[in-house]
């Protein structure tokens, strides 16, 4: 039987089951309509709603542009990601399961009509492992990204409508890292593509990946065609020895612990990570191809009414054993057979031998080849042209974002948009920083941006007033957390599925937990409606050129001690992965 409850407030307190009571202040699920004012686009106001009879509040954490209004369609999920509607036009959310917790949360299918949530599907009494990161309904099914539980490589799924739950793919091996298959649609030419992130922050396996590599030890970046290797060693201690002044040497695409030699062949896989796939969902395995290759951590696939093909993907962390200070994240044109550069080129797709991309040298390890210390410099882990690779061509960047603002699902505006209609908008996660950079100045991401197809830039278009989450600015509740997906629905609203709150505790270190918490019940679902007569947006000017790069040390004469893992907090930081 399919379980129903709403969300506290006022008028329901005593009927409903599942009440969610945030830090003093109730929030159900009545209409925030936050009518922007013209100079800054702020200012919210409940307006009436069919479910719930109306109130009048104001709130001031919410900016979006002119003519535009916004409302809470329901909260109180947990790891809301995806969004998708069956052929009545319902409404359907994903929330991904897993987290932190002792009793991590379940993966689950809900309906949400207006205001009420339907629990369709509890994935993991089903024998899904976390996390849920994409669904699609198509003819009659919904199909979901997942880890497999028998050996958390990452999987697809098919769920029919009673409850039937079949595994049409699985066995991408990277998915036992932190990165994990994402996105899953139909494109325009009938075929099912599914986004697959890779093991690793730069296709080397550190101790930031040491609680994946406890578990499969085997773990590693699994290229998609033939690589030959330069050779690069990267020296750490040996996590897995009682002895912390152990070391290990561990080169690029390979399991932590074991070295390379230059021309070194790594064979490529049908399965492998940081790439998009097309394939029949009729017959799923036999007709699997590797789209497009070559990238981080892709997340989300849309196409326009032109059939071209976009992807947003997470970039660089300035974490692990080869650590990238990239200042963007990017949004690409997809091409079928391209190979996007990664891990030897930047989001903008750029060789990451330029100096501006480097770490201080604090942040770095030891590099040796063929037992000869190196330079501490970034250098190419690929023999680009013994792997028969040529540099990615640069027009493929359709958009930059901020670095660290975790680019996630996306979708294309539809015509009744009027001058917004076919730009591509992006859900932007937000960052983990000091986890997953250190050298993060400020909050990135925690918005919904569209892409400026003149400049290429990423511009904010639902966003807090105040840089970050509304949880940090004492608005829980009120405002953006983290918007994993953004979609446009059958009624021609932009709809986002706000993840929730995920948090960056470094005084849990000393406690010996993950410095990571993930609260339940505190996701949401915001749907953006543009009203009549809303004014076009002015064009905006082209973006600042990024910061410069921290000072570096000469060759083979490092600023400090290489850092391998002075400190609790220190240490800590170099074993975490980004999700």
């Amino acid at each position: 039987m399919m379980k129903q409850w709403r969300t506290k407030t006022p008028d329901n307190m005593d009927e409903q089951p599942r009440a969610v009571r945030r830090r003093g202040i109730l929030v159900g699920a009545a209409t925030l309509v936050a009518t922007a004012l013209a100079s800054r686009g702020i200012g919210a106001v409940e307006a009436d709603s069919p479910a719930l009879p109306a109130k009048t509040h104001t709130f001031l954490s919410l900016d979006l542009p002119p003519g535009y209004q916004i409302e809470k369609v329901v909260d109180g999920l947990t790891y809301a990601t995806a969004l998708t509607w069956d052929d009545q036009g319902r409404l359907y959310v994903a929330e991904a399961g897993g987290g932190f917790s002792e009793e991590p949360s379940p993966a689950r299918i809900l309906r949400v009509d207006s205001g009420k949530v339907t629990e369709v599907a509890n994935l993991t009494n089903k024998g899904v492992l976390a996390s849920v990161a994409g669904l699609y309904w198509y003819k009659g099914a919904f199909y979901f990204t997942h880890r497999d539980p028998t050996d958390r490589t990452d999987a697809v799924s098919r769920m029919t409508m009673d409850g039937t739950v079949t595994r049409i793919l699985s066995g991408f091996p990277d998915g036992p890292s932190e990165h994990q298959a994402n996105d899953i649609r139909v494109g325009p030419d009938g075929r099912m593509y599914l986004a697959v992130g890779p093991a690793g922050n730069s296709a080397v396996m550190g101790i930031d990946n040491a609680p994946n590599i406890t578990r499969v030890p085997t773990v590693h970046t699994t290229p998609c065609v033939d690589y030959v290797l330069t050779g690069m060693n990267f020296e750490t201690p040996d996590f897995r020895t009682a002895d912390q002044s152990d070391k290990v040497q561990t080169g690029a695409f390979v399991p932590f612990g074991t070295a390379t030699t230059p021309g070194q062949k790594i064979p490529g896989a049908k399965k492998c990570g940081g790439a998009i796939y097309a394939f029949d969902p009729n017959n799923a395995e036999a007709t699997l191809r590797v789209f497009a290759h070559g990238l981080r951590n892709v997340i989300g696939l849309t196409w326009n009414t032109k059939g071209e093909m976009f992807s947003a993907v997470n970039g660089y962390d300035v974490r692990g054993s080869r650590p990238v200070n990239d200042p963007f994240d990017a949004t690409y044109r997809i091409r079928e057979g391209v190979w996007y550069g990664w891990p030897d080129y930047s989001a903008a797709l750029e060789p990451l031998t330029d100096p501006k991309f480097d770490v201080p040298d604090t942040l770095k390890v030891p590099i040796y080849v063929n037992g000869q210390l190196q330079p501490m410099k970034l250098g190419f882990v690929i023999d680009h042209a013994a792997s028969r690779l040529t540099p990615p061509d640069r027009s493929l960047v359709y958009g930059l974002h901020e670095g660290d603002s975790s680019p996630s699902l996306l979708d294309v505006a539809p015509a009744s948009w009027g001058d917004l209609a076919g730009q591509v908008f992006v859900a932007e996660w937000g960052d983990l920083a000091p986890g997953t950079n250190p050298l993060l100045a400020k909050p990135a991401g925690y918005r919904v941006s569209r892409i400026d197809p003149a400049t290429g830039r990423a511009v904010p278009f639902v966003q807090n007033v105040k840089p970050g989450p509304a949880s940090k600015q004492g608005a829980m509740g009120l405002g953006i957390e983290r918007p994993f997906d953004v979609k446009f629905g059958p009624d021609g609203a932009m709809y986002i599925a706000d993840y929730g709150v995920a948090n960056v505790n470094m005084a849990r270190i000393k406690e010996g937990k993950s410095p990571y918490e993930f609260p339940p019940q505190t996701g949401a679902i915001w749907k953006v409606t543009r009203m009549a007569g809303a004014p076009a947006l002015a064009p905006m000017p082209p973006a600042p050129a990024p910061p410069a790069p921290p000072p570096s040390a000469p060759a083979n004469v490092p600023s400090a001690p290489p850092r391998t893992g002075g400190g609790d907090e220190a240490h800590f930081l170099r074993r975490l992965g980004d999700g």
